[in-house]
């Protein structure tokens, strides 16, 4: 095996970047050529079916089998046109990736001959097998029917050879088996009462967008590299090695000169994005040796969910074509900086504005506090829902540790907008008088720049933070699919959204406040209301964790923890309510994630014993053994005072004898910890118990193989270290 090691150590060494050509046009010209967007759309479409498409995108109205059958051709002709042989509808079942089955265009006609065949039946439905995917309950396995549905809203897109089509997952019985419907619906929800509230300020206001903007953040591997770690092919992170002398510590890493072969990649993904009309934007080297991020202009939350997924699958391909690896996990190595994927998130007017960003008037200003403080109080009262929106096994080894946010979910905003609250706060009771709203309009309200970016400061141990024109939730994990969190924040906001309208109405109805006056009065109690979730200070303190618990709020560490407030009575009446899921589809889902964090946490402890019994202990017993040699000649040459120049070899072969014990025994108590875990029947308590009883001997073990690493000749170690992986170019 430690041959095995040199020989990929020696070709990633040897390897050079490999060329990137540039394509002849710039890349604006690029841009989306490989979907089918508006412009494609008006040129292939009569304008009365071109009409049934937007009337569906913007207005969510169905679209009927005529034009469906009109819109198919028109695909049909450009995907062709492209060089297109098969479709395949995409869509994003609940494993976190993305799915696809794709069928040829042709069709034999039963003369010899074949004819290229789509139509509407086949755009708009398709009947992929549900049984293989999580369901959490809601299909048995000889319940196989379940739908894929076409999502105008999000324009198809050719992969190679093959037109993909964004669709929703549905089962046969109608429940939600993807992340796109909750997310639609959610979208829906918040669109709907935030639109309400716009009006208060602009009456033309039609329709509000949720806008996201994500940070994907990974590390690059040399492929043959991690070809000889089992750990990081099978797990996506590594289980042992001992941290490299020099990490991250020097911070040399972050946005310095980009590595000549990850500059290659780089490149290669821009160009495949661009085509696909992903607008990334930005790329640099992040924190951690081997650590990169690529981010996107915003977008429609929708489309930038399903950019996102569909970049993680480029990204991957392209990594391959450059003998890389892409680590999409949260921490896959110990001691560094972990990946995120920081979800930008603000809401747009169909007028242009953006209802997060200040504008230039008092008015405008006012719009600008309304959302502002209705989303801080959304996150005070669901902060354990939103929590519950990143929880994963990959993102427990993330949350508080080198640069990620704590588990404890609060709001930073900066000492300017903290003032500007504190202010409001203190405005006096009732209506106010024309002088106290003179005053509060232009000492407060209007004095707010119209760009906050320079007078926010960036926090990064905050998991929710509000960067000057929209709030960046840092806590979502790199791996994770956008929409789960997208989901519950836009959720959680059109609540808080409603409840506002109905106190802000009842004050001018009801109690004869003007419209401003009552906006004031219920942001004041919505200020006060919200206090304990907001923290401008260090989440990674201690004195942090202490002040959270007095204030009553929750540390959720663990997924198992974590997750149980999505089948709370509020949160499942909360789904309901606004139409997002149902009871099944709560339920199933909470089934699915805890089902995922077990067989995640049970295929790590057996990837750790197989690597710790026949890579790392055959190793140390192979080293002892040329000790165990070495002290026999010396005693053959000394005597009996063969211990006074043996003495460092025996003290050798003591400590690998206890560090292979230790290895022995943990690996036999975690493997009879997974055994009494897996006969519980409820996988709540299943999931608790590979988190209490099974994980803690991951630890126990790592610690011992790491100290062989360090005490075994070089040669010998089969498995490349920190230092191969994380700093060869």
């Amino acid at each position: 095996m430690a041959t095995l090691r040199f020989e990929a150590l020696k070709l990633s060494l040897d390897r050079k970047p490999i060329q990137v050509i540039e394509p002849a046009v710039r890349r604006s010209e690029l841009y989306g050529i490989n979907v089918f967007n508006l412009s494609n759309i008006s040129h292939y479409l009569p304008k009365d079916a071109f009409n049934a498409v937007m009337d569906a995108v913007n207005l969510g109205k169905k679209i009927d089998r005529k034009i469906a059958d009109q819109v198919a051709s028109a695909m049909k002709s450009w995907a062709i046109s492209k060089g297109a042989t098969h479709y395949t509808h995409w869509f994003q079942p609940l494993t976190g990736g993305t799915a696809e089955k794709h069928d040829a265009f042709f069709e034999p006609k039963g003369d010899g001959t074949a004819i290229d065949k789509f139509d509407g039946g086949q755009l708009v439905q398709q009947e992929p097998d549900a049984s293989s995917f999580p369901s959490g309950g809601i299909r048995n396995t000889f319940e196989a029917r379940g739908y894929s549905a076409w999502d105008p809203t999000s324009p198809a897109f050719i992969m190679g050879t093959t037109l993909c089509i964004p669709t929703i997952f549905v089962s046969y019985t109608g429940e939600a088996l993807d992340n796109k419907v909750p997310l639609l619906r959610a979208l829906h929800a918040v669109d709907e009462a935030a639109t309400d509230i716009a009006r208060y300020f602009d009456k033309n206001v039609g329709k509000v967008i949720a806008t996201l903007g994500w940070e994907q953040e990974y590390f690059l591997i040399d492929s043959a590299l991690a070809a000889t770690r089992p750990d990081l092919m099978m797990a996506g992170r590594v289980l042992l090695g001992h941290e490299a002398a020099k990490g991250q510590q020097l911070e040399d890493h972050y946005f310095g000169s980009i590595p000549e072969r990850a500059l290659a990649f780089m490149r290669d993904l821009e160009i495949e994005c661009i085509k696909l009309a992903v607008p990334v934007k930005t790329r640099h080297n992040e924190v951690a040796p081997n650590q990169f991020e690529v981010a996107p202009l915003f977008e429609e939350a929708n489309l930038a969910v399903d950019h996102n997924s569909l970049l993680m699958d480029i990204m991957s391909k392209v990594a391959g074509r450059h003998n890389f690896k892409v680590l999409f996990h949260e921490k896959p190595f110990a001691g560094i900086n972990g990946s995120g994927k920081h979800n930008n998130w603000s809401l747009a007017t169909d007028t242009g504005v953006n209802l997060l960003g200040p504008g230039k008037t008092p008015k405008s200003n006012l719009q600008f506090l309304t959302f502002f403080i209705n989303t801080i109080k959304a996150v005070n009262d669901n902060a354990d829902l939103l929590r519950a929106s990143i929880a994963s096994a990959n993102n427990d080894h993330r949350l508080g540790a080198n640069e990620a946010p704590p588990a404890i979910i609060s709001v930073f905003i900066g000492k300017y907008l903290s003032q500007v609250l504190d202010e409001l706060e203190n405005v006096s009771d009732g209506s106010l008088s024309p002088e106290e709203k003179t005053e509060l309009k232009l000492n407060v309200v209007g004095k707010i720049p119209e760009i906050l970016l320079d007078n926010t400061d960036r926090n990064r141990t905050s998991p929710f933070a509000f960067t000057g024109n929209k709030f960046e939730f840092r806590a979502v994990g790199s791996s994770a699919n956008c929409a789960k969190a997208m989901t519950i924040l836009n959720l959680i906001v059109a609540e808080q959204l409603v409840s506002f309208k109905k106190e802000v109405d009842h004050l001018v109805e009801n109690m004869g406040m003007k419209k401003d006056d009552a906006i004031f009065n219920v942001l004041r109690e919505l200020i006060k209301s919200s206090k304990k979730v907001r923290f401008e200070g260090d989440g990674y303190s201690e004195d942090w964790v202490k002040e959270a618990k007095k204030r009553g709020l929750s540390n959720f560490k663990t997924t198992p923890e974590a997750l149980k407030v999505m089948i709370s009575k509020e949160s499942l009446a909360l789904f309901e309510k606004h139409k997002i899921m149902n009871k099944i589809e709560v339920e199933a889902r909470y089934e699915i994630e805890l089902e995922e964090y077990i067989k995640k946490v049970q295929i790590e402890g057996r990837i750790l014993g197989d690597i710790s019994r026949n890579h790392v202990i055959p190793t140390a017993v192979a080293y002892q053994n040329k000790l165990i040699e070495n002290v026999q000649g010396l005693k053959d040459i000394f005597g009996n005072d063969y211990t006074q120049y043996a003495s460092e070899q025996i003290n050798l072969i003591k400590q690998i004898s206890g560090h292979i014990g230790s290895i022995m025994s943990n690996v036999d108590k975690m493997t009879e910890a997974r055994k009494k875990a897996n006969i519980i029947d409820h996988a709540d308590k299943r999931a608790v118990a590979y988190c209490n009883n099974v994980k803690p001997y991951f630890d126990e073990i790592r610690y011992a193989c790491d100290k062989l690493e360090l005490l075994i000749d070089d040669e010998l170690w089969p498995l490349t270290k920190y230092r191969e992986l994380l700093f060869t170019k």
